[in-house]
């Protein structure tokens, strides 16, 4: 896929059937459970639910009441209770505990669990051992898919970053391949298929098993989505432990953008109240900046405010005919932009505040040294001092694991002095953070890692099969090397920029990261598509632990005139950040390709390091 200078890029398909399908399958499960009954629904799944079916839809199919997983319902007259849920042991645990509550004060009630996006095993055992598997129903609700935006969709699983990469939990690949199945299925079939670490390989291998059982209906059909490109995020850990300066990103940073929305407070909308606002291209403001350097940000608002105004004006000269024109055509538009382009304002003056709080440009500074190579020694005295005056334990975290795996590890006394200096100011509590850390190759010394990196390497050499997997998984996880010193000069991530790099008109995808850095992981994507496959890439996949796959469909024609053959399903396997995002749409806009992101989960540095800090549950 070679570069093609700037072309059209291919319109996106439309995602609105994947919602639809959720919805239809929900409302057939609750249908189920005829009669009235009140529903019980997980934390973390009402938002996903809230963007499929609100709660109008549910009461039209005689859901009552509403409660959240983990508070005890009042006495409730309801004779059928059904959980919404997802496959959690302690989730078990609570089912159970109500189920056997009833049971003892003589309560007879239906209960039906529908597990989502999939049952396990695991859960059916608990509720045996609990002994209530004969009181309840189980069903799933194969809810894989949700789109938050034309182009990004989310199978909304934070926890698969820790329970794979951390604990070695393999559940969720099948998911990930039901996933790629549906969207095959809907949108393929898929040409060609790239992808690059352990899990990616197995879940594009459990996806081509699930192909070959089932009819695939999708043979012989013109495609929508020709390529896909599978990686995991333990190839790239550097770009998600960076600071966002994109828009979108430093929203998410700073407020948190949750399932496609955000909550902003009274300092963004200048009241007493919080307004949730829906982030997307609906959005004729935000589409305008999301993708945008932060500092290139506020002229256009100012522009934009300008330009609103003088629209507003045009009222002054106007007859009754053409004021009434205004009214009913632009007048609601104008009104709907306006308080959109109020509520981008008030975010932008309170990430400017906050950022300034927190030394911003200095941060800013000791990032791109780290990323550079430059000025280790005052970098590590940064970070010391951003400990020593407590600023923010997840914060301080970040930068060492950012040091850590720029500088392929720590030396032991940097690595004893930092932990001891981070123990000292946040707590002892966060003794097995460090270890977590230490286990998923995140902040590791240098020593350690030379010794299990090579203990690793020659389990590999004897052991080969796919049952090995798990063996060298867990040596792999201990302290794997991260190499980025030497992958960052094969593939020239740090630009050469002769004076100041222009943000407002970027050059290369470097412009999410002020220039400093192109981004590891689009970086491989750009490569990978050019050359149409690894060919030429060997060091780099040596230097990232392989697992690499580039495969084609012979069943499949391959007209390099389709559309589809420029559309590219990018799947992130435990999460991708809006900074990745924006910078393959730049690259999409290069080339004349429209890059598709679907991901586990939207992440950033502190939903990482904030995985790294949970207990397991």
């Amino acid at each position: 896929m070679a570069s093609v200078g700037r072309r059209d890029v291919p319109e996106p398909p439309d995602f609105g059937i994947l919602k639809r399908l959720a919805r239809d399958q929900l409302i057939y499960l609750l249908e189920q459970l005829p009669g009235k009954k009140d529903l019980f629904i997980e934390a973390d799944l009402m938002s996903p639910l809230d963007r499929i079916a609100n709660v109008s839809i549910l009461k039209q199919h005689e859901v009552d009441k509403l409660y959240k997983v983990e508070s005890r319902p009042a006495l409730s007259t309801s004779d059928q209770f059904c959980f919404l849920v997802r496959p959690r042991i302690r989730t078990m645990r609570y089912i159970a505990d109500i189920v056997n509550a009833d049971k003892m004060s003589g309560r007879s009630r239906k209960y039906k669990i529908i597990f989502s996006p999939q049952k396990f095993y695991a859960c059916e055992m608990v509720l045996e051992e609990e002994g209530v598997f004969g009181d309840v129903t189980c069903d799933e609700w194969s809810f894989y898919l949700l789109p938050l935006d034309e182009d990004i969709i989310s199978m909304e699983l934070p926890e698969f970053f820790r329970n794979y990469f951390l604990e070695g939990d393999h559940r969720w690949t099948n998911s990930v391949a039901r996933a790629l199945q549906l969207l095959n299925s809907l949108y393929g079939p898929f040409s060609k298929a790239y992808g690059i670490g352990r899990c990616a390989k197995m879940s594009y291998e459990l996806w081509r098993d699930l192909e070959e059982e089932s009819d695939g209906d999708s043979q012989g059909r013109k495609p929508e989505i020709g390529n896909v490109f599978l990686m995991d995020r333990d190839t790239d850990y550097v770009t998600a432990l960076c600071s966002q300066v994109v828009y979108e990103g430093l929203v998410d940073d700073t407020f948190r953008i949750k399932c496609g929305s955000v909550d902003f407070g009274p300092d963004v909308t200048s009241s007493d109240k919080s307004i949730k606002v829906l982030l997307n291209a609906q959005d004729k403001v935000f589409s305008q900046i999301r993708n945008e350097h932060f500092s290139s940000v506020f002229s256009f608002l100012s522009q934009k405010s300008r330009n609103l105004q003088a629209q507003y004006d045009r009222r002054r000269g106007m007859d009754i005919k053409q004021m009434k024109n205004f009214v009913s055509q632009e007048l609601k538009g104008l009104k709907q932009e306006h308080r959109l382009l109020s509520l981008h304002i008030g975010a932008c003056e309170s990430i400017m505040k906050k950022k300034t709080k927190q030394d911003f440009q200095e941060l800013m500074k000791a990032e791109h040294s780290l990323l550079e190579g430059f000025d280790i020694r005052e970098s590590t005295n940064f970070i010391e001092e951003h400990i020593d005056r407590q600023v923010s334990p997840v914060e301080s975290l970040r930068l060492m694991c950012l040091l850590s795996i720029t500088e392929n590890g720590l030396n032991p006394k940097d690595y004893r002095s930092l932990k001891t200096q981070y123990l000292q100011s946040y707590g002892p509590e966060h003794l097995l953070t460090f270890h977590n850390l230490k286990r998923i190759g995140l902040l590791t010394e240098q020593s350690a890692g030379e010794t299990l990196t090579a203990v690793e390497s020659k389990v590999s050499r004897l052991v080969t099969d796919r049952a090995a997997g798990k063996i060298t998984d867990a040596f792999n996880s201990l302290a794997r090397k991260s190499n980025f010193r030497a992958i960052s000069k094969k593939l020239g991530l740090i630009p050469r920029v002769d004076g100041e790099y222009d943000l407002k008109m970027p050059r290369d995808m470097a412009y999410v990261f002020s220039g400093a850095y192109i981004p590891l992981s689009c970086k491989i994507i750009e490569q990978v598509l050019e050359r149409r496959g690894w060919m030429g890439l060997e060091e780099v996949v040596r230097l990232l632990n392989g697992n690499e796959f580039s495969v084609s469909d012979s069943t499949v024609e391959d007209n390099p005139f389709w559309e589809s053959q420029r559309i590219i399903l990018t799947v992130f396997l435990g999460g991708c950040t809006f900074s990745e995002i924006a910078a393959l749409r730049f690259l999409g806009k290069e080339r004349g390709l429209k890059f598709i992101f679907l991901t586990t989960a939207i992440t950033n540095s502190a939903r990482m390091m904030e995985a790294m800090m949970e207990t397991k549950a």
